[in-house]
């Protein structure tokens, strides 16, 4: 088989050597006899790998001894729920910024639990979109906290400062964003991501709460997203998704094996600005968001003769190149190039770039 780079949004492809060990030990995990995915979570040899999965984790993050880790079930959608149900009361308001899909959904969901105030929204600059830092004044004062998203998958928007939040706990949903760079915790109430993108496979959700945000929750908040018995249960309350938690742990081991994030950041740096560098010297492709806000994980960009994108998947598809069609809501393509991507795929596809525009354009 030729060489294949998945460029999926996700679920997104995972490191090959983690996929390798997970090969090696699928049937036969610790010479049990058995696959991890069959033995107990309650078990003296998983609950060793989940709690390395957890100290490694708060090695690469550099987690501050108080806030707690949990492995959660619901993906981010699910923490659109569990966020407002932890620290909100009925009458409280909490602030977002809307930067795309994703924090949109995030207010939408909010507005069943509290009184959601969008601070800043996605605008545009030079024609481009661009999301602008929020100004908070008196009115916003007291709000239970302040959701933003980092980066946006579908709308490949991405920014690197802080809202100024004041004494109000600042909310990430960092699901395609996290491990990809060094980030001070201590700044964040809450960061939760979906493990999908960045972390591993499906079916899991990490969570990393301030020791003051637990122990909070409304009286109808589910059990299964009530931080503060997760926490308690060693986000064991109920049978966690064993699979995907060893998994992420394999993740966090080649992340350390990598240098760490200091390194992936320069790995990712390298990759955006090269994809980023084929759309803007071509007439043929182009980009839609500002340069101040374009992600480094997930690049759209567009064909200046749509009827042509069709063509472009096809012959994508046979050169290897999986997954490059963009989200329904944006069109055009999206390139997904997460830390398991490696530059020789980001190389391959800006190379099957320039020759499709040179046979096509």
């Amino acid at each position: 088989m030729n060489q294949v780079f998945n460029f999926c949004a996700g679920p997104a492809m995972l490191p090959q050597p983690v996929m390798q060990k997970a090969q090696a030990e699928f049937t036969n995990w610790r010479d049990s006899g058995c696959s991890v995915m069959e033995v107990s979570h309650r078990g003296k040899d998983f609950i060793e790998i989940a709690a390395k999965a957890e100290q490694d984790l708060r090695d690469l993050l550099n987690v501050p001894s108080n806030y707690h880790v949990l492995f959660t079930h619901g993906g981010g959608r699910g923490q659109f729920a569990a966020v407002p149900l932890n620290l909100s009361q009925a009458s409280d308001t909490s602030l977002h910024l809307v930067s795309g899909s994703w924090s949109k959904g995030a207010v939408a969901e909010a507005s069943k639990y509290n009184k959601p105030v969008v601070v800043g929204e996605l605008s545009e600059k030079d024609g481009l979109q661009y999301v602008a830092k929020p100004v908070l004044d008196n009115t916003t004062s007291g709000a239970a906290y302040y959701h933003f998203c980092p980066n946006e998958t579908v709308d490949g928007i991405g920014f690197d400062w802080l809202p100024e939040s004041g004494d109000i706990p600042l909310v990430a949903d960092m699901s395609s964003t996290i491990l990809s760079h060094p980030l001070d915790v201590a700044k964040y109430g809450v960061i939760y991501a979906g493990a999908q993108k960045n972390i591993g496979p499906s079916g899991l959700s990490v969570v990393i709460v301030r020791d003051d945000l637990v122990g909070n929750a409304r009286q109808e908040t589910p059990s299964i997203f009530d931080y503060a018995l997760a926490a308690k249960s060693d986000s064991m309350y109920n049978t966690p998704p064993t699979f995907s938690w060893y998994l992420a742990g394999l993740v966090f081991e080649w992340l350390k094996d990598q240098g760490g994030l200091t390194a992936m950041a320069a790995k990712n740096d390298a990759k955006a600005a090269l994809l980023y560098s084929a759309i803007d010297s071509s007439d043929f492709y182009a980009s839609r968001v500002h340069p101040d806000n374009r992600s480094k994980m997930n690049v759209p960009f567009q064909l200046a003769d749509a009827s042509l994108d069709a063509l472009f998947l096809e012959k994508a598809e046979e050169a290897g190149l999986r997954a490059l069609k963009g989200h329904r809501m944006v069109g055009g393509m999206r390139a997904s190039i997460y830390n398991a991507m490696p530059i020789d795929g980001v190389k391959a596809l800006v190379a099957f770039m320039q020759e499709f525009e040179r046979v096509n354009g």
